[in-house]
């Protein structure tokens, strides 16, 4: 197994894609803070600037605490390495990934996650429930994809597109949470808020309470407060974020 410490040399990659990958290093390193973890499973991809056929992906092996800038590997839409990287990439986050990425231009990162919560939410046929700000969020904008085993299989790739549409989210039953943003931190938005309505939800459900969601205009109101302008989400708390990474452990740049 190759060294976690080996990096690439720096001045070999442009500046807009090391821009990217310093940003999708940090969105791996603060969805291991924030417990959004599967050990090495799940993953987080974002697209190349100038090369829309290539991604970004976690090298697979390496927990999301361990991923820098340099060691993520780049991948081109059929799954090949397009540049000398010791390591591989797990085969269903690029057939998750290359679906979305494919399909939605605008589209330039992608977030899967297994949390409880997630997963949890994503096996009750009611779905999410309109019951707090963050779930009305995604009212009448949340995707669903039916589970079909390890998304192993290119063939899946075109239902994956289908089942997400025009959407920005979708909840893959049995199996847990997807979300797609203009920007890393536009997808960090999205996952976060996604996975928070999930914690609330089950949280509501736990004991004997009785769940009142939200009336369907007022979810449908909400919804529409919290989509409306043309400005990728995210865009406020992210350098923040960045701000707490560097006092914690500043090495996802490297």
């Amino acid at each position: 197994m190759p060294s976690v410490t080996k990096m690439k040399p720096r001045k070999k990659i442009p500046a807009a894609e090391w821009d990217v990958r310093v940003d999708l290093a940090a969105c791996y390193r603060l969805t291991a803070q924030y417990g959004m973890t599967d050990l090495a499973l799940t993953h987080i991809s974002a697209r190349v600037p100038g090369h829309p056929d290539h991604f970004l992906l976690n090298p697979y092996g390496l927990l999301f605490d361990e991923i820098t800038a340099s060691s993520l590997v780049k991948i081109d839409m059929d799954g090949n390495v397009v540049e000398d990287s010791d390591w591989e990439v797990n085969r269903a986050g690029y057939v998750i990934h290359s679906a979305i990425l494919a399909a939605r231009p605008e589209i330039n990162c992608v977030l899967h996650t297994h949390t409880v919560p997630g997963m949890a939410v994503s096996a009750q046929a009611e779905g999410l429930l309109p019951l707090a700000q963050c779930s009305m969020r995604f009212y009448n904008r949340l995707a669903y994809h039916d589970f079909e085993g390890i998304s192993l299989d290119t063939d899946e790739r075109s239902r994956l597109q289908a089942s997400l549409g025009d959407k920005y989210a979708m909840m893959l039953r049995n199996h847990g949470l997807l979300v797609a943003g203009r920007t890393v931190a536009e997808a960090w938005s999205l996952n976060w808020s996604l996975e928070r309505a999930c914690q609330v939800q089950v949280a509501a459900q736990g004991g004997n309470a009785t769940i009142s969601p939200a009336p369907a205009e007022v979810a449908e109101h909400t919804a529409r407060q919290m989509w409306q302008g043309n400005e990728p989400s995210g865009k406020r708390e992210w350098p923040s974020l960045l701000r707490q990474l560097d006092r914690i452990d500043p090495s996802y740049k490297q």
